[in-house]
């Protein structure tokens, strides 16, 4: 058989009018029955038609007996059924009018007379060949809402006019052409309902005694129950994918919205008490007038143009209103128009009332935010287009669906007082501003992860002796407080390891024991934790202009040197620490000035779902465009915050880094020769005059003569404590800046010096109280040679 069944067009009477009264189409049955061609009624008005008063239509679908009048002048009384069809294919509504026309007589013999039964529960419709109504039993009568004597001869689609029954047509086709039985779900109003129901179509081929096909038998059966069921399942599960995405309040209340709209409502809100400043959970004590904040809410209707309120706003809720009476109660409830308590609680605000007469909400459904004994807020469901209250069962699916989502905003609601309690620990433990060093300077980006709980990133910048300078970048393993913590502890081992002048490898050795320390400290019931950390560690001097590295199992720095392109450093990877035991290895190179250093955590260049080498191609690109922007001279002063700019906005994903990202960026300063003065000390103390008397010249070439006195005690003192206590060669080195004037004593012995009380009567040990009282710093660091003494003299007055 051909797909394209060769329907009897002229069996059935059939005309399509427009919305305005104006003939569209009218077929060759619609001509046997009047008279009039198609060429005299297209286009003109179906009034003319008319003998007698026009029939009243109500609702979509209507039927009667309409007096029409003939071609030939007499009048006709012809029984119409007129469906009205919404726009299809950007053409306008219309109303399609149809009525068959004298069926054929019928065989007593018919298979077709045999194949229904009249008075079964089910409802039964049998089509012949043509696939026109033959016969149907008084339940499919009834389904269709016409009489059926009224209607025999007419196809399926022409009982319905709607596109449902058009596809049901379609599969009676493939039966008849076939024989093959099919089953067919569908959702449409049948006839006299105001909604539509779920509907299992079940075809099945009518044959003769000789197996011939002739007709097909539908069967349909209302299986409105199960298909809200399975919606109802479908929802939750739903529910339980898309809701809580993230740890996000604001997008885990919309996901709520979004899944309730349109298949359980047709407007959602989500309101949300305020949690008091302290950050804790919301009192479980609630009063009227309840104020809720908007968070989220989702319409059937484009930008929600019902909502009263904005999200972000806070509004407050008397006790009459659904989201008081709920919240204050502890469970669900319901108003509708039809019992009266939605009239009660708008009768008190006339905005609202109006806004809700606009839109035609006639129900609502106030679900309670609960979590773990907690009330969080309220969820607030109204009906609008769909004409039906809401039922028990969904006010069940209301609270199931709520439920889940009131556990994933609780759930947000922690780990935003965990993130912003370990953000402010994790800030106040990473440095507010950079020292500025006559060695360098620098520029650092600090930005939490976007999606997991702050890290233990951090960074800093430690000035140390001899116009000296550390810096560092360290990442802790893991997220949240314990990482913040240990960060902390971390960072100040590292200046405290700075401070007393370790070489980087020595200090990441220290380091290392610290980290598995804290590891055992860590676990419970005698099992080691697992903290864990990688550290880059670098000093730069800015006199020989040498820079000493060393890392443990962090990413290597980029080095920028001035006209040159970025590469990366070659520095061994050594062990992350924590593993204790393993050794580590500095490496020193020549950096010249005005060369720029990229330390970074692999928050910045590694991320999930990308090439594992992208980030770092990216950053090498933004360091090569930024590189005339940090060249030595710069007329901008905050060239390198716009590198650490440029940097982030070029290697990190438009929604962040699922990771901490700490960024420091410094540009190298050397330190002239004129600024630097070397001696070698005699061994005979008697000889240390002419060196002071050198001393001294040396500060009035350099304009530091109000310094000359307290210079020369303090070198006397150290010359003097370097002959007497050290090991030759012995040398005596100035440094000075703008500010500060370093004196430094180097000798090879490995004996530091302490200072001690001296006693009444004592004729030494009073020297290096004398330098701690006359300088602003000093100490002592040990050198591969020996040791060095240094004291530090502020060359102005502090106010």
């Amino acid at each position: 058989m051909s797909p394209e069944y060769p329907f009897d067009e002229a069996a059935t009477a059939r005309a399509v009018i427009d919305d305005a009264g104006t003939v569209t189409q009218w077929n060759e049955g619609a001509r046997r029955l009047l008279g009039w061609t198609a060429d005299e009624v297209v286009g003109r008005p179906a009034a003319r038609l008319l003998a007698g008063p026009a029939p009243e239509v109500s609702g979509p679908s209507c039927h009667g007996t309409v007096t029409l009048r003939h071609r030939d002048g007499r009048t006709v009384a012809v029984w119409l059924l007129a469906h009205h069809r919404p726009p299809a294919d950007d053409g306008p509504a219309d109303w399609l009018v149809v009525t068959p026309l004298e069926p054929a007589p019928r065989s007593p013999d018919d298979p077709l007379n045999a194949a229904s039964l009249v008075q079964s529960p089910c409802a039964i419709a049998v089509y012949d060949e043509h696939l026109r109504l033959h016969t149907l039993n008084d339940a499919m009568a009834r389904v269709i809402g016409v009489p059926p004597e009224r209607v025999q001869g007419l196809r399926i689609s022409e009982l319905g006019g709607k596109p449902q029954n058009e596809e049901l047509e379609r599969h009676l086709l493939q039966v008849l052409g076939t024989g093959q039985a099919q089953d067919v779900q569908t959702y449409l109003r049948s006839g006299g309902e105001d909604r539509a129901h779920a509907w299992l179509a079940r075809m099945a081929p009518v044959t003769d005694t000789e197996g011939r096909v002739r007709g097909v038998c539908l069967a349909a059966h209302d299986i409105t129950e199960n298909h809200r069921a399975r919606q109802r399942l479908h929802l939750v599960n739903e529910a339980s994918v898309r809701i809580g995405s993230t740890l996000d309040v604001t997008r885990t209340a919309q996901e709520l919205a979004d899944v309730c709209v349109p298949v359980l409502a047709d407007f959602v809100s989500v309101d949300l008490l305020e949690p008091p400043e302290t950050g804790a959970p919301p009192s479980a004590g609630i009063s009227a007038p309840v104020s809720l904040r908007r968070v989220a809410h989702q319409s059937v209707n484009p930008g929600c143009p019902e909502a009263m309120v904005s999200p972000g706003d806070v509004e407050a809720h008397p006790a009459a209103s659904p989201q008081a009476d709920s919240l204050l109660a502890g469970r669900t409830i319901v108003a509708s128009l039809g019992d009266g308590t939605l009239e009660r609680w708008l009768e008190r605000d006339a905005v609202r009332r109006e806004r809700y007469r606009q839109y035609g909400f006639h129900s609502t459904l106030s679900v309670p935010i609960r979590a773990r004994g907690t009330t969080l807020g309220v969820a607030v469901l109204s009906r609008s287009r769909r004409p039906e209250p809401f039922s028990a069962d969904d006010i069940l699916l209301a609270e199931e669906i709520t439920a889940r989502a009131a556990v994933c905003v609780d759930n947000a609601r922690r780990y935003s007082r965990e993130r912003e309690t370990a953000l402010a620990l994790q800030r106040s433990l990473l440095p507010r501003t950079l020292p500025r060093t006559a060695a360098l300077e620098a520029s650092s980006r600090y930005l939490p992860a976007a999606r997991a709980g702050v890290g233990g990133d951090w960074f800093d910048v430690i000035p140390l002796s001899g116009m000296r300078v550390a810096m560092v970048v360290g990442d802790v393993v893991g997220h949240g407080i314990p990482a913040s913590a240990t960060m902390g502890r971390l960072r100040t081992a590292v200046r405290t390891l700075a401070d007393i002048d370790l070489a980087p490898d020595e200090l990441l050795t220290h380091l290392d024991d610290l980290v598995v320390r804290l590891s055992e400290e860590s676990g419970g019931e005698g099992s080691p934790g697992e903290v864990g950390a990688t550290c880059l560690y670098a000093v730069y001097d800015p006199v020989s202009r040498r820079c000493t590295l060393a890392r443990a199992g962090h990413p290597a720095p980029i080095v920028v040197p001035p006209g040159e392109a970025p590469r990366e450093l070659d520095v061994p990877a050594g062990p992350p620490l924590g593993l204790g035991g393993l050794p580590f290895e500095a490496t020193e190179l020549y950096l010249h000035e005005g060369t720029v250093l990229s330390f970074f955590t692999n928050g910045l260049v590694d991320t999930p779902g990308r090439d594992e080498g992208a980030g770092r191609r990216r950053l090498l690109d933004a360091l090569a465009a930024g590189a005339a922007a940090t060249a030595p001279g710069s007329a901008d002063p905050g060239s390198l915050d716009e590198t650490c700019d440029r940097i982030l906005h070029s290697v990190l994903p438009p929604g962040g880094s699922s990771d901490d990202v700490a960024l420091l960026v410094a540009r190298t300063h050397g330190l002239p020769a004129s600024q630097v003065a070397t001696w070698d000390i005699p061994a005979d103390p008697a000889l240390v005059a002419p060196i002071r008397k050198q001393v001294l010249e040396q500060l009035s070439t350099w304009g530091l003569t109000e310094a000359s006195f307290t210079t020369e005690l303090v070198v006397s003192e150290l010359v003097t404590n370097a002959i007497r206590y050290g090991a030759h060669p012995i040398r005596l080195r100035l440094i000075h800046d703008a500010d500060t004037l370093i004196c430094e004593v180097s000798d090879t012995s490995h004996t530091a010096p302490h200072l001690r009380r001296a006693k009444t009567w004592d004729e030494g040990g009073r020297g290096l109280l004398l330098v701690a009282q006359l300088t602003q710093r000093w100490g002592s660091r040990h050198t591969p040679e020996g040791k060095t003494i240094w004291a530090e003299l502020a060359l102005f007055e502090e106010e």
